[in-house]
């Protein structure tokens, strides 16, 4: 069922309460008009700025003396001798107060006696435990691609009778931005095609890149899934030699041919290793391989002070994801995240319900998004996540080997305009053993800075005095590295 069907079957069922959290209000406003009328129901609707008033017919004046929560809440009981609907705006902020959570309470009886129903729409989830309780929670689904066509032409319609646009798009082009708006609001997503019109008056193949590039401002706002660039050729990712094979091997899986053979298509993967050894460029290489949009989450970003909002924060990442497939969806440093679900904390068990929650969305989610989980300390991630079934396997990302390091001596010099040639490459591959891709980039980097103070060009004997200056990783933690090669072994698959 939609939107509109799901919430009007709550509405027939009598729910005393719906709680509905979303940032579009006027879309969660629309629903509850429409289930109103399809079922003759009145409908009272109030704000602290309007007061209670009639939420079918504009311009009816309000009732008096109604702006008061606690004086709304009321006068709606006195109202209840029928079945209506009942609408409350941001009223979660206000139950602090004890008469205003007690009157709540009495209309929500008063609501289940007579067969009326109360929706709450909040832009917040912080509702008191004891309405949670009461309330049916009512999730706002994002739009489909048969939604978005709907929204885009509707867009475009209303803004050539204003002023004119010129439109010129292939079938193609246009399937394209449907796409690249997958994951958006209502409203967010026609925000953008007016965007992408307002200034030159034509929508063509060239607003593709405006609309991935606002779309990308609106998720970075956001906070919790941003776009990560990523290579357009795996030739520019050094090593990982093993992944890369396996990556060749299930592209096939992800295509309707392999479908039709029975492949199921990949879940996911895991990568385990030294810190700084690739495991993002492992992430960066899998979204390249399979040509999909990489997007990170922020686990830092999801946690909030509020009771149940990280939860909700949580969801709604996953959702969005969900609703973006095709995507590689990266957790990097899984373990900061979910690090005391493996053990007693002092949270509340909040980090408990957050693992479980991700749990549950790797075991049962549908859409195709493949998760990449990245992490340095083994011992602090839950037993849970690494068992059998949870991803399609576990690799490990050890630093790079003698001809690993020389294709990344190559790779970063080439990207900074210097020809890999001029310099003596498997004399730098053999003084950077102990070294991550990460450490010789720097190495590079702090090469040409020298370089230039001395109005010279880089050279291998200014890249070896950089990597001699800079003990690496794996001799300051020697300890710790070899610890994790020593638990990787047998359980993992070498990534290279």
């Amino acid at each position: 069922m939609n939107d509109q069907e799901r919430l009007q079957s709550l509405i027939v069922a009598r729910h005393a309460c719906i709680r509905l959290v979303t940032h579009d209000e006027d879309y969660a406003l629309s629903l509850v008009r429409e289930a109103a009328l399809s079922q003759g129901l009145s409908l009272r609707l109030w704000s602290i700025i309007g007061g209670v008033r009639d939420g079918l017919v504009a311009g009816t004046p309000p009732d008096p003396d109604t702006e008061h929560p606690a004086a709304a809440l009321y006068c709606l009981e006195k109202q209840l001798p029928e079945p209506c609907v009942m609408v409350m705006l941001d009223l979660a902020s206000h139950l602090k107060d004890e008469r205003t959570l007690r009157l709540l309470r009495d209309l929500i009886s008063a609501a289940r006696k007579s067969g009326a129903t109360l929706v709450m729409i909040d832009h917040a989830d912080s509702l008191p435990p004891v309405i949670v309780s009461e309330a049916t929670p009512f999730i706002v689904s994002l739009p489909d691609a048969k939604e978005l066509e709907e929204i885009v032409r509707d867009a475009l319609r209303r803004v050539c009778q204003e002023r004119g646009v010129k439109t010129d798009i292939s079938r193609r082009a246009f399937r394209t931005i449907l796409r690249n708006l997958r994951g958006l609001t209502r409203r967010r997503a026609e925000q953008i095609i007016i965007d992408c019109v307002a200034e030159d008056r034509r929508f063509d193949a060239e607003d593709i890149n405006t609309v991935l590039s606002r779309k990308r401002q609106m998720l970075a706002g956001a906070g919790l899934l941003e776009f990560v660039e990523t290579p357009v050729d795996l030739n520019e990712i050094g090593g990982l030699r093993r992944l890369k094979r396996w990556l060749k091997l299930r592209e096939s899986a992800i295509t309707d041919a392999g479908a039709l053979y029975g492949l199921l298509a990949p879940r996911g993967v895991m990568m385990l290793g030294v810190q700084g050894a690739g495991k993002s460029l492992c992430a960066k290489a899998i979204a390249t391989a399979w040509h999909r949009p990489l997007l990170r989450m922020d686990v830092g970003a999801l946690y909030d002070r509020y009771v149940g909002e990280s939860e909700r924060r949580l969801r709604d990442a996953l959702r969005q994801a969900d609703a973006m497939a095709p995507i590689v969806l990266w957790i990097d440093e899984i373990e900061k995240g979910f690090a005391s679900a493996a053990s007693r904390s002092t949270d509340g068990g909040l980090s408990q319900r957050m693992f479980g929650a991700l749990l549950t969305w790797m075991q049962e989610h549908e859409a195709p998004v493949f998760l990449v989980a990245t992490a340095n300390d083994i011992e602090a991630l839950p037993p849970e996540l690494l068992r059998k079934g949870r991803f399609d396997e576990i690799f490990f990302v050890d630093l790079p080997k003698r001809f690993t390091r020389r294709r990344i001596f190559e790779i970063h010099l080439k990207k900074r305009g210097r020809d890999p040639a001029a310099c003596n490459i498997m004399a730098l591959a053999d003084a950077a053993d102990g070294f991550s891709g990460a450490e010789i980039e720097q190495a590079i980097i702090s090469a040409m800075h020298e370089a230039f103070a001395d109005q010279a060009e880089v050279d291998t004997n200014r890249i070896l005095q950089a990597l001699r200056s800079s003990p690496p990783l794996s001799v300051t933690m020697a300890e710790r590295v070899e610890r994790l090669r020593a638990w990787a072994k047998g359980r993992c698959v070498p990534a290279d």
